[in-house]
Parts: structure tokens; sequence; C-alpha cells
């Protein structure tokens, strides 16, 4: 049996979440989707709240994974112990709240998910994701695992996928915001893509006011971003998995407008 995984890029903003809400349903219909998972870490522009979080499940997400401004909303703490359907980076120190790590059980058998985040210029204060996940995935029994690696470097992102290429279904980068070309099956059958892209605004940088990116990059002192108008687009990954083995048949990069 074949399983078509999708995997969306970083939600930015209102104009992200909105089109989850007009145009993801019909599109898990339209492409014959079993399984979504979207990265929502940026659905607040900045972080997200439980309201959005809840958005994106009402929108048809069946998991939600997060990144690097994870803490940024305080509020989004107790729902990461109360929702086991939304994912914090796995190699956050242990006594943080919420998981990174979960299986869910589906018509198709159980798929396993897992999130972690770069080290890379990031300067976060995490454990190092190589050795999690290795650590993760030493008495793994679960044929269909997949991984959403938030990080900054591409090094960072494709070393990951090389390493588990054989040992889980697929590996997904996110974080840049900007959609890469290389969507391929690794050697040993793992679906892999360095990043996603994003959900949100088309005209912007990175989903933010492409005006207030430009005063930043000038010197102009920090302020609160400001989400860029416009249409929205949603960048994204299909895997088309076998449920036997776990492992990837297809992977296709898409951006719908």
């Amino acid at each position: 049996m074949t399983v078509n995984i999708l995997a969306i890029g970083d939600v930015v903003g209102q104009s992200g979440l909105s089109f989850l809400q007009n145009r993801l349903k019909t599109l898990r219909k339209e492409l014959g989707i079993d399984f979504c998972v979207v990265n929502g870490e940026n659905a607040n522009v900045v972080g997200i709240t439980p309201t959005q979080a809840d958005q994106i499940f009402n929108a048809g997400a069946d998991v939600i994974t997060l990144g690097n401004h994870t803490w940024t909303r305080w509020e989004l703490q107790p729902y990461l112990d109360q929702n086991a359907r939304i994912l914090r980076p796995a190699n956050f120190a242990p006594q943080c709240p919420g998981r990174g790590d979960a299986t869910y059980s589906t018509p198709f058998g159980p798929i396993r998910v897992i999130n972690l985040l770069g080290k890379f210029t990031l300067d976060t204060n995490t454990d190092n994701p190589f050795v999690v996940i290795d650590n993760l995935l030493a008495d793994n029994q679960t044929r269909m695992v997949l991984l959403d690696m938030h990080a900054e470097a591409t090094s960072e992102k494709l070393a990951m996928g090389y390493m588990l290429d054989g040992r889980v279904s697929a590996v997904w980068g996110t974080h840049t915001h900007v959609q890469t070309s290389d969507a391929t099956i690794l050697p040993n059958g793992t679906g892999y893509i360095t990043d996603l892209g994003m959900t949100g605004p088309k005209q912007g940088v990175l989903g933010i006011s492409k005006e207030q990116s430009i005063r930043k990059f000038l010197g102009d002192p920090p302020r609160r971003y400001e989400q860029a108008k416009g249409s929205a687009k949603m960048e994204c990954c299909l895997f088309t998995l076998e449920s036997e083995t776990g492992a990837c048949t297809r992977a296709e990069a898409m951006r719908i407008e």
C-alpha cells in the first residue's frame, strides 16, 4: 500500500493561515493526501499561539512542527503538554514542555514524526541533533518515520539526510522560507528536500514586508516584523511511501498559488 505524505513549509502570519484554511482540505482531496505535516512556527509571524495551532489543525493538518521560535509565545507552553499533535524540537532540554517525537495511529499503519533544530548559526541552547536522532532511532520499530529538520545551513540539513538515508522514510528542511530545487530519493530509499519553502505572502522577503527588510539591511533600528501584503502561496513537498517498508518512491516539490 502506498501512503501520500504532504509536508508544508513554514506558515507565515495571517496570510499563510488563511491560505491553509481556504485551500488545504480541497488540496488534500485533489492530491490524495493521507497524512499532512505543517511547520507552524511563524503563524504569528514570530512564534505561534494555541488559537493559531487550532486553526492549522482545523484547516487539515495532522501534525504541526515548530523550530527556533517555539518559546516566543509563552502561552503555547501548556498547549505543548496538552496536545500530542504539535511537536517542538526533540533536542531541547528534557524539562521543556511538550515533546519532539511522537507516533500516530493511521489507517495505513503507525507514522512516527520527529522534529529537530539545527545548531549552525542559530545560537540555540540545544543538544546536538545528530546525536539526538541517532539515540531516538536506536530501537525504532516504526516503518514510516518522518523528520522535520529546522535549520539554517543547507549543509547541516543535507548531512542529516545522508546520515538517515535508509533509516527513515523522509527528511525535509524548514526555516529558510526559500524552497530548494533538490527534492529527491536518496540512494537507500529516503525522500529528501533541503527546504520546503514557506506558506504565506508571495511578494515579500521571507514573508516580511519588503520595504521593512530593505530598511533593515540599510541599517535601520530593529522593530517588530510586519507581514508582507498581497496574495499568498503554499510551498510543500509530496512524499509517497510504501507502507510495508517505509521506503520513499516519490519526492515532488510543489508551489501552489
